[in-house]
């Protein structure tokens, strides 16, 4: 498997663990706000992490997809 196939794949499960995270997060403020506002910082905080996760490696991706522009 070449290189950019795996870093689509790690893309792809990026995106899938964001995704539950944003879900966890929605499933909080939709049915357990505001009695349950001490679990913000955690979900929020995994929330986050996992997005960033995810547009990091979408940028390499799209990085290493464009090609003349890779130092």
């Amino acid at each position: 498997m070449t290189d950019a196939a795996e870093l689509d794949r790690e893309v792809r499960r990026l995106k899938r663990i964001a995704s539950e995270w944003a879900g966890q997060l929605h499933d909080l403020v939709e049915d357990r706000l505001p009695a349950a506002f001490h679990e913000l910082p955690e979900i929020s905080g995994k929330t986050y992490e996992a997005c960033k996760a995810w547009a990091d490696a979408s940028a390499r991706l799209k990085q290493a997809a464009t090609p003349g522009e890779n130092p």
